[in-house]
């Protein structure tokens, strides 16, 4: 008997580890709850109960090849060696297979299961999965993993050139086997289910998620350069929550975008070398969560950003959680992740770098407030975005980039549909007010919008002489920079 452990891989098709195991033999597959682990990471309600539902369609599909699903919970990811291992001598399990993982508490938790299996003569086989190329496999000439995405891109497209990373085979049925199903949680303990409303815009399922590609390609990704940026409009794939906990492959997705484009990764539909793009900032940010550990840990990716002189301001942050910033484009987007588990990737950059320039407060204080409402949230993809906006990370652009939410609003949100959507008090704004509502007592008064909480030019030189202090204090002290304590913990570990 061979056992497939499910992970952030709820599919069928294109799924590495469950076709190597089907191959082997009759199959079994596992899936474990680890609540504590959940909570301990930050992970959000919606996206727990997003993995809930797919669970349920996946389990479906699995009863139609004859393989049976089991579900189990520990805690913590301390204990599911034990589980397996007591899941294997019940069903005399041989050898269990999965699909590589990314982060220190990942492989740690992976780790410990090879050692303690294996003690026990289970064989054991892990799989790429989750990237287009594995990390480690596309490094500098002096072998080290790429800092700037730039450098890493041409690298990955020079490999992919060479051979495009294949689907694996299709699942056959096998034959029935005398071990039912387990039940499927309706949820768990700590995570609330979100309103219905949220689970009616992200459908379960892998068919969902095949149905959202094939309309983006086919409608949008050739207009995706000019579309992506614009929030009231249709123009992203919405397929993030499916890449994230596994209902879609990220090679599922390069072969349809390159059938798209008859082959082509340079030339052709500018849409899809676009998209194609944002798949490998994907791909990056993983490979630096695995050459660079410190980023799973909380840590800053450049050391001594970690001097920075943050701002304590706990009703500013307070305002930015809840849409009252008095910047309607910020408020907007909050409102949009508060009320769908999403954000529009423009809005993730403009609201990370107000946060963490205009506000100057801690970005591990908004990554971890993302963390806890993202369905799509992912380790790698959301720590990598915000030290990207905060001058803390992989980046070859200095720290005085520094977005005005309000050139940025009539940038790309001109006529203001989208702050009207999600700012119903400011609908009856012209379309120059609306970016920033003229101060007058009977606005204030009729629609209850607050005031700016922050004057925009003073606090963009307030971060602009925060971060060259501290550049002109690394150069004075780089031999001895040492980490400074921000109040926040580390990623907990096992």
């Amino acid at each position: 008997m061979q056992l497939i452990w499910l992970r952030s891989d709820l599919r069928i098709d294109d799924n590495t580890a469950l076709s190597a195991a089907c191959e082997r033999g009759p199959t079994l597959a596992i899936w474990i709850a680890s609540p504590g682990q959940w909570l301990s990471h930050d992970d959000a309600p919606s996206k727990v109960d997003f993995w809930l539902r797919n669970l349920g369609e996946l389990r479906q599909s699995l009863e139609q090849l004859n393989i049976p699903l089991l579900i189990r919970e520990t805690d913590t990811w301390h204990d599911v060696p034990q589980v397996l291992l007591e899941v294997c001598r019940t069903h005399q399990v041989k050898a269990v297979h999965w699909n590589e993982e990314y982060g220190i508490n990942e492989q740690r938790r992976d780790d410990a299961t090879v050692a303690l299996l294996e003690q026990s003569s289970i064989s054991t086989h892990s799989y790429l999965d989750q990237l287009l190329l594995p990390p480690g496999s596309v490094l500098t000439r002096s072998g080290q993993y790429f800092q700037v995405f730039g450098q890493f891109k041409r690298a990955c497209l020079d490999r992919l050139h060479h051979g495009l990373p294949g689907l694996a085979p299709k699942v056959k049925a096998q034959a029935p086997q005398p071990i039912a199903s387990d039940p499927i949680p309706q949820r768990i303990d700590g995570f609330e289910q979100p309103p219905l409303a949220l689970r009616d815009h992200w459908p379960a399922g892998e068919a969902e998620a095949q149905r959202r590609l094939a309309v983006f390609i086919d409608d949008a990704i050739d207009d995706y350069l000019q579309l992506r940026d614009l929030p009231a409009e249709p123009g992203t794939s919405q397929l993030s929550a499916y890449l994230a906990a596994g209902v879609i492959s990220p090679r599922q997705c390069l072969h349809a975008a390159l059938s798209a484009n008859r082959g082509e990764f340079d030339s052709g539909s500018v849409g899809v070398q676009t998209w194609i793009n944002e798949l490998l900032w994907r791909e990056f940010y993983k490979h630096i969560l695995v050459g660079y550990p410190q980023v799973s840990r909380h840590r800053p990716f450049r050391a001594h950003t970690d001097a920075l002189p943050w701002r304590d301001a706990p009703q500013d942050f307070k305002a930015w959680q809840e849409g009252r910033t008095g910047f309607p484009l910020i408020d907007a987007a909050m409102r949009q992740l508060l009320e769908t588990g999403w954000m529009h990737n423009r809005l993730r950059m403009i609201v990370a770098m107000f946060l963490s320039k205009n506000l100057l407060i801690d970005w591990r204080l908004g990554e971890r407030h993302f963390m806890r409402h993202l369905i799509d949230g992912d380790l790698a993809a959301n720590n990598g975005g915000w030290q990207w906006s905060a001058s803390t990370g992989t980046d070859s652009v200095p720290y005085f980039r520094i977005f005005n939410p309000v050139t940025q609003s009539q940038r790309f949100d001109p006529k203001g549909r989208f702050i009207r959507h999600w700012l119903p008090e400011l609908k009856a704004l012209d379309e120059k007010s609306i970016h920033l509502p003229v101060k007058s007592a009977d606005l204030f008064a009729t629609y209850s919008y607050p005031s700016p909480i922050v004057d925009l030019a003073r606090s963009r030189q307030r971060a602009l002489a925060a971060f060259k202090g501290l550049s002109d204090w690394q150069e004075k002290n780089a031999p001895c920079v040492t980490h400074v304590d921000s109040g926040l913990q580390e990623r907990p570990m096992d």
